[in-house]
């Protein structure tokens, strides 16, 4: 049976897009899912149905139903996909850079639900049925370990796990520019940039925006003259969170043109390294931020389990590219 929901808009939330409104609202529902549920007449603003950019006034009346979506529609895909450990409970996938995690606005196949619904055929629904087996999530472009549910019952423990931060997820993210630190605690709350909706930022936690708390451990890993190779340790899961802390330290990730405009060396255009440096950006075609560990107990079992993963060639040669223009500077 659909689940009702009705709220009165607040003078804080005057003026956003209706589906940023309900978005907000409603705990446990994407974005994607909020503005399908708009498509298909599931929300009303003011007893009238309306488009998900309709900027919304302050003590309007919103109401809807979270209608069923039935997971079985997912459709199932053959492809490679580097299955890193399975038990009857949970896989670990080793995600490529390139992959969207699961079907979004605009977006119907070729996700990596998609791929785990032809391996796994029956993955378990969590709070959005568009996502069977998903507790958490990478970016398209971003490479590494993923955690799978493939039973009910792991679906809720490992989403207890992560939101009580007991999984440990590590990240290898290249940046520009030497950080004055060698290990910082990014404490920035994330919400949705308000002035571009379709990227995150840094905003107050108290406000309109919806801001939500975001921790983020850097670690100096190896210094080069013009970037850093920085270990990222996360504590939440906020949509884009290195790539936003990383931004908002003064460091953007290689290769993130989202969030990091600047994507050349200095120097003069056209040289040799810059042709080289063009060449590679290519290659890598994304941001160089990579999953390469987890760690975690077991959530029926109670087993110990670590699992690591190099980096993909890409990025790789991305690293070594810098680490050859460096002098006498390297690891800590």
């Amino acid at each position: 049976m659909p689940e009702n929901f009705r709220f009165v808009v607040q003078p804080e939330e005057a003026g956003q897009r209706l589906d940023v409104v309900v978005t907000s609202r409603l705990d446990g529902l994407s974005r994607a899912r909020v503005q399908r549920l708009i498509a298909a007449g599931h929300v009303r603003l003011n007893a009238q149905i309306a488009p998900s950019r309709t900027p919304v006034a302050a003590q309007s009346v919103v109401e809807g139903e979270i209608a069923f979506e039935d997971a079985g529609n997912t459709a199932a895909e053959d492809a490679d996909l580097e299955i890193i450990y399975e038990d009857q409970h949970l896989a670990v996938v080793n995600k490529p850079r390139g992959l969207a995690v699961h079907p979004g606005a605009g977006r119907s196949s070729g996700t990596l639900v998609n791929i785990l619904a032809a391996r796994f055929r029956h993955l378990p629904e969590g709070s959005d049925p568009g996502r069977p087996g998903i507790v958490h999530r990478l970016d398209k472009d971003t490479s590494g370990l993923l955690l799978v549910a493939l039973s009910a019952e792991s679906m809720t423990a490992l989403s207890e796990l992560i939101a009580e931060r007991k999984v440990e997820r590590r990240y290898q993210a290249l940046v520009w520019g030497s950080p004055r630190f060698n290990r910082a605690l990014v404490d920035a709350a994330i919400g949705r940039d308000p002035r571009h909706p379709e990227k995150m930022a840094v905003l107050a936690a108290q406000g309109p925006d919806k801001a939500r708390e975001a921790l983020t451990e850097l670690v100096v890993q190896e210094r080069f003259s013009e970037a850093t190779l920085l270990e990222a340790k996360l504590s939440t899961g906020r949509t884009h969170q290195i790539r936003v802390h990383c931004a908002y330290a003064g460091h953007g990730i290689v290769g993130d043109a989202t969030y990091h405009a600047r994507q050349r060396l200095p120097g003069k255009p056209g040289s040799q390294d810059s042709e080289r440096f063009r060449r590679l950006l290519e290659a890598l075609d994304g941001q160089a931020l990579h999953a390469k560990s987890l760690a975690l107990k077991h959530p029926l079992t109670g087993a110990a389990l670590s699992f690591e993963v190099e980096m993909p060639q890409p990025m790789a040669d991305m690293v070594e590219f810098f680490r050859g223009r460096s002098f006498g500077i390297g690891q800590l």
